[in-house]
């Protein structure tokens, strides 16, 4: 542990104490009252809000910390953001930025005076108000707290490329408990300390979760102390407020405290970038990866107060050592400074202080007049003059324009976006026709080819794109971009290590959670990013995802939120493509359940080849305010469309394909009416649907076929419902009213039953995809376990076109048969039936 240096204090610690009791009773007036703010007279119970809703119990200590960094921005002059990680701490920061001023700024409404006061405690978890959590319509905010566990991982996404930054963040030790917030602690291995900000982590310990004790507040001192070394940091303890002592002691503990670590965080820097220049000096140079600084982590030798051998280091050739970077640990009473004891309960430093402590109020007189004694507690009538208008003390502590932690633009990061520099797709487009130029599909695999595009994005966006995957940039064959860039890696690094650098534009770790929470941290300072991973362990993110697109719901109706770089997952390693892997790797259901979030946000694109993938991509990368999702498939698949033709079916969303089908087109250019609909979205139901309509065409030549193809899902969809939704009309013209349509889908069925149960002709539709079947198998017996194969969509034509099975009688049985002799040569020889694995469209 380190302890908190004696050094001078530069700013009255008495002006932190106001504005501490200052932000405490806009606090408390928030959670309580709707008139009477500045209590000129006595509380009246029609003064109190009717429903009681907000938390009181953590926002104390955040109050604390705020007004201890605005002394060390007037000090110094410091970029910093504050990131707040208990989940209910609205009230709290709420308070801080109309004491800034920015709220009154943004929201003119709300004044910075008396009448203004009245406005804000009125809407706070009031009907057409705001809500209780530090949600986007808080200034400085980039972090929702209504679910827990993400502050700390958004905190070290919004440092990354900007070194002069401090991302300083809040851990509610409820939230502590989190899977999440847990993993996120090791992002410390993955920041640079030369071209990256810094992370100064306060964990806030009051004990209490809703009803419970927390987990690290229960642990012996030297316990949590070896924990937090373990994970890298050299941890300063501050605890106080317990017993009524007095608040300046507490004061001059934390203002040393911060003191200390402000002065730590400045050593590593400034020794890191002299061992950097030293290595651009020197012999060694970098690691050849775009910004490769060699060994450029910090020294923390030269960092004062730090022990290398204590932080788990070890000298070796390529292992500068990383700085032990400081962390508060600051241990305060739940609900400090509110009532201590209510109707004989204790309140203060339990969980009785989680939330509202005094219920009641307006039918309690008790309580009532409980509430008033700890409001003047505050002492109103010194903080506000008798305008309401924040008193020039509290000036005195005030940042200056954007220095305000509420004004930041690093917490508004549409300020600061600029466009990417995109090199032209193009350049990168394959052929999909063999040398004789006579059949289509040639091989190849779409996300390799991506990937050499995506090298021109980072090598041409040095500072502004990066591509986040938990450990599988390489699996999923986008590695060509390390022809530019290394994995950014600050942790040892061996002789034998490939594509580790101190600095580079990949990370790797292999927590999704903690991927997530940096990227949105990275988007949401002004950048851009793109996160790949399997299908199936997308859903890891789940509920991160509905978080990021609440707040995107939420921030668009914001006017001074600016729009931020849309969030783009690729999706590869599918389920089509795990039969190696097995059951426990197939699974397409991120898609159903992105689907259920409002339509303008969500963009699902599935990409059918390799030319598509990059225009998606291309597009995606573009966009602001949306989620992105893109599924392509890394193994070889045909390349079915040209370059100008997959830019006019992404264009277009779906299209048929007149190339791929019999039905043709009418005298006047028209399509002409077909026997029945092959539609298919996703790599592998294309191939199995272009398959079939090949097995059509040379066993039913009179049966004519139309192949659709959809690549934007939401195309699906009614206009009325999602912006890139088709009228009727434009359906219709794809799908008939009344032909029978067979559609191959790479998720779950019910999903394009669910986008599409309005549209005409709904009952002619018959939708194949996966079943919840799958083991480790080959790539088509896979596909029969699901029925998405080209036999069974052969099946499906024979039974649902009037007439056809009637015809051809035996025919049924025969295309059973390939099916059943294609699973025996499987099962017997490990692969599949060179009918299948030889196939070309058109041969």
């Amino acid at each position: 542990m380190t302890s908190a240096s004696a050094s001078p204090v530069s700013t009255d610690l008495e002006v932190v104490d106001t504005w501490w009791r200052a932000a405490n009773y806009l606090t408390v007036g928030q959670i309580y009252l709707l008139d009477n703010p500045l209590l000129t007279r006595p509380l009246a119970p029609d003064q109190i809000k009717p429903r009681l809703l907000g938390h009181w119990g953590t926002s104390p200590a955040l109050n604390f910390v705020y007004a201890h960094l605005n002394r060390i921005i007037r000090r110094d002059d410091r970029d910093l953001i504050y990131v707040c990680g208990p989940g209910h701490g609205g009230p709290a920061m709420v308070a801080n930025t109309w004491l800034e001023g920015t709220y009154s700024d943004l929201m003119p409404a709300i004044e910075r005076n008396g009448g203004g006061m009245q406005k804000l405690f009125r809407q706070f978890s009031f009907p057409g108000g705001i809500p209780s959590h530090d949600a986007p319509n808080v200034p400085g905010s980039i972090n929702e707290g209504g679910e827990l566990g993400y502050s700390l991982a958004h905190a070290y996404g919004a440092v990354l490329d900007n070194p002069n930054l401090v991302a300083v963040c809040v851990v509610g030790d409820g939230e502590a408990e989190t899977g999440p917030l847990a993993t996120s602690w090791h992002a410390n291995k993955l920041i640079d300390a030369v071209n990256d900000g810094v992370v100064l982590p306060i964990l806030n310990l009051n004990g209490y979760k809703i009803a419970n004790p927390t987990i690290l507040a229960r642990i012996d001192q030297d316990e949590l102390l070896s924990l937090f070394r373990g994970y890298g940091y050299q941890p300063i303890v501050v605890a106080g407020g317990y017993d009524g002592e007095d608040p300046m002691a507490v004061h001059q503990r934390m203002a040393e405290a911060m003191d200390e670590a402000f002065r730590l965080i400045d050593a590593a820097k400034i020794a890191a970038r002299a061992a950097a220049s030293a290595a651009a000096a020197g012999a060694s140079g970098g690691s050849g990866g775009l910004g490769g600084l060699g060994g450029s982590g910090g020294s923390g030798a030269d960092a004062p107060g730090h022990d290398s051998t204590a932080a788990g280091q070890s000298a070796g050739p390529h292992d500068a050592a990383r700085p032990a970077w400081p962390m508060i640990i600051l241990r305060t009473p739940k609900g400090w400074t509110g009532p201590k004891v209510v109707d004989g309960e204790p309140v203060e430093n339990t969980w009785r202080a989680h939330q509202v402590p005094l219920n009641g109020v307006r039918e309690n007189p008790e309580h009532l007049a409980q509430l008033q004694e700890w409001m003047e507690s505050y002492g109103p009538r010194e903080l506000f003059g008798d305008d309401g208008v924040p008193t020039g003390i509290l000036d005195s502590l005030r940042p200056v324009g954007d220095k305000r932690m509420s004004a930041s633009p690093f917490a508004n990061g549409g300020r600061l976006r600029s466009p990417l520099v995109l090199s032209d797709h193009r350049a990168h487009a394959v052929s999909p026709s063999d040398s004789s130029g006579l059949a289509r599909g040639a091989a190849v695999s779409a996300t390799h080819v991506l990937g050499q595009w995506l090298a021109e994005v980072v090598r041409d966006n040095p500072h502004t794109w990066r591509l986040f995957g938990p450990d599988e940039t390489v699996s999923n064959k986008l590695d060509a971009v390390f022809d530019v860039t290394d994995r950014g890696w600050a942790a040892h690094l061996l002789d034998t290590d490939l594509n580790l650098a101190r600095s580079g534009r990949v990370t790797e770790v292999l927590s999704e959670h903690l991927l997530q929470g940096l990227l949105e941290g990275y988007l949401l300072t002004g950048r851009h990013g793109v996160l790949n991973t399997y299908e199936a362990f997308v859903h890891i993110v789940d509920s991160m995802f509905n978080q990021h697109a609440k707040w995107l719901e939420s921030s668009t109706e914001i006017e001074w939120r600016e729009p931020i770089s849309s969030f783009v997952y690729l999706l590869s390693s599918h389920v089509w493509r795990q039969d190696h892997n097995g059951f426990s790797h197939q699974d397409p259901g991120f898609l159903d359940v992105v689907v259920n979030k409002q339509a303008h946000l969500v963009r699902i694109s599935l990409a059918p080849d390799a030319n598509t993938l990059l225009v998606v991509a291309s597009k995606a990368l573009r966009d602001t305010d949306t989620v992105q999702v893109i599924v392509a498939g890394k193994q070889e698949q045909p390349a079915w469309l040209t370059m100008d033709e997959a830019e006019a079916h992404v264009d277009a969303g779906a299209g048929i394909w007149h190339w791929a089908g019999t039905a043709g087109l009418d005298a006047d250019g028209s399509p002409a009416t077909p026997d029945v609909v092959l539609a298919c979205a996703g790599d592998v139901p294309t191939l199995e649907t272009l398959a079939a309509a090949d097995i059509l065409r040379r066993e039913f030549p009179s049966v004519r076929t139309r192949v659709v193809n959809v690549v934007d899902l939401m195309k699906l969809q009614d206009v009325r419902d999602h912006p890139h939704g088709f009228t009727d009309d434009e359906f219709d013209a794809l799908f008939t009213t009344d032909k029978p349509v067979i559609f191959d889908f790479h998720g779950y069925p019910s999903l394009v039953h669910q986008l599409t149960y309005h549209r005409h002709g709904h009952d002619n539709l018959h939708v194949r995809g996966f079943q919840e079947r799958g083991t480790t198998t080959t790539p088509f017996d896979m596909a029969m376990l699901n029925d998405i194969d080209r036999y069974k969509l052969v099946l499906d034509v024979l039974e649902y076109v009037p007439g056809l099975a009637a015809s051809n009688p035996t025919a049924a049985a025969r295309f059973q048969g390939l099916r059943d002799e294609a699973r025996a040569y499987a099962y017997e020889h490990g692969e599949d039936h060179p009918d299948v694995t030889g196939w070309e469209f058109g041969r």
